[in-house]
């Protein structure tokens, strides 16, 4: 779809189909009854074959929902508000980090760039609910998934790509196809427009001046959260806050301030002298790894969940040569990883998490810590991350106390 600056106008007298009732299909409702007069709203959440796309003007799909063809007819929520506000709006994706970064990020504007700073999108703040409050001048920090770029035909004016690593590939196919979905945040950029991207991204042609980030070689930011990846992702904070006119002082002393985001290497308590962090999050090998790096005198990491097929390659060669820790594995991700490695001395295979936070409870000795940091998606076990991350501490509160 082309760029419209006005999409009340272009959405009124409209017969629109909402395709997905969940939470961004609410909120399109919702924005539809307050701001729009259409012709027809209809809600549906079957499949794209029982659409009668003739009956139609625009069909508002919800992101995740498979959509193999383009068709014109085809919109999103995000595509609707970028194309509203695209020249307002900093968008942030990666595999990796990018609620972290756009939480700092959006608390470091709020304290420095003395404008009102929205914080929308995937983080579970959907657009379209928050239409109305957006002047000329309020700064849009919006964290957008690969399912929110899949088929969006706009990019935001600032896009900051963190990372990418195998993922998604139960409905992807393939790395390549999750890269594009993802690559969306700037292929549509103009001149004029910002791209700050991580070195391990592919190159995306766009119009857009780009500035590549690396990984720092040694720690520049006072934080206090824990790991390299968090002073890798601090850096894309400091860039674009200072592209909009904070100081830098400033800037600083916001993110040394920022407490993070629960389910990211969050810091639990302590019992019996045993730490316990949970980092629900993690989805990846990567994140297991980091988060194993990440903490002092860590020595338990509990892995597995939902199997989507990705490469545990890099973990299985972490866990081989890193006797240090002791890895309990749950689930089919992790049956399958300690089909692998069951001949180490320093893997175990539990049927469940808690099974898993028991044993951890045994296994880890005071002045250690224990990580939940499962490499792999919850789904299947649990209803999202977030509920994973509260019975990790459930089972943490009943066992280790």
């Amino acid at each position: 779809m082309e760029i419209k600056m006005d999409i009340i106008s272009e959405l009124d007298g409209k017969r629109i189909l909402i395709w997905g009732y969940g939470r961004e299909g609410k909120a399109t409702e919702h924005f539809l009854e307050r701001c729009v007069k259409p012709a027809s709203v209809d809600i549906f959440e079957g499949k794209r074959e029982e659409i009668n796309e003739d009956a139609y003007d625009f069909i508002i799909k919800s992101p995740g929902i498979v959509m193999k063809e383009e068709n014109p007819k085809y919109t999103s929520e995000t595509e609707l508000f970028l194309q509203q506000f695209r020249d307002q709006v900093i968008g942030i994706t990666g595999t990796k980090g990018k609620s972290t970064t756009s939480a700092m990020l959006y608390t470091v504007l709020k304290a420095c760039s003395g404008r009102p700073v929205l914080l929308l999108g995937n983080i579970g703040q959907p657009c379209l609910d928050y239409f109305e409050e957006v002047t000329e001048d309020t700064i849009i920090v919006y964290e957008m998934s690969c399912h929110q770029l899949a088929h969006t035909n706009v990019s935001p004016h600032i896009a900051i790509f963190l990372n990418l690593y195998e993922e998604h590939l139960d409905y992807y196919g393939t790395v390549e196809k999750y890269f594009e979905a993802k690559s969306h945040i700037a292929a549509y950029q103009k001149s004029g427009d910002f791209f700050f991207v991580g070195e391990n991204v592919p190159k995306i042609e766009t119009k857009a001046e780009k500035t590549v980030l690396h990984q720092p070689k040694d720690v520049h930011y006072k934080l206090r959260l824990a790991g390299e990846h968090n002073q890798y992702d601090a850096q894309f904070v400091e860039h674009v806050a200072e592209l909009l006119g904070c100081e830098k002082e400033a800037v600083l002393k916001s993110m040394a301030e920022f407490e993070g985001l629960p389910h990211r290497l969050q810091y639990i308590g302590t019992y019996r002298g045993v730490r316990y962090f949970d980092d629900s999050i993690s989805t990846i090998p990567e994140a297991a790894i980091n988060a194993a790096m990440s903490i002092p005198d860590a020595k338990t990491i509990l892995i597995g969940g939902m199997d989507r097929g990705i490469n545990y390659d890099l973990l299985i060669t972490f866990i081989r040569e890193h006797r240090e820790f002791q890895f309990i594995c749950a689930y089919a991700s992790g049956k399958r990883i300690f089909g692998e490695v069951g001949d180490c001395e320093n893997c175990v295979y539990v049927e469940d998490l808690e099974q898993a936070v028991e044993a951890a409870v045994q296994m880890t000795e005071p002045g250690g810590a224990c990580i939940l940091s499962p490499a792999a998606a919850s789904y299947g076990y649990f209803k999202n991350f977030e509920e994973r991350g509260e019975a990790f501490q459930k089972y943490v509160y009943a066992f280790a106390q």
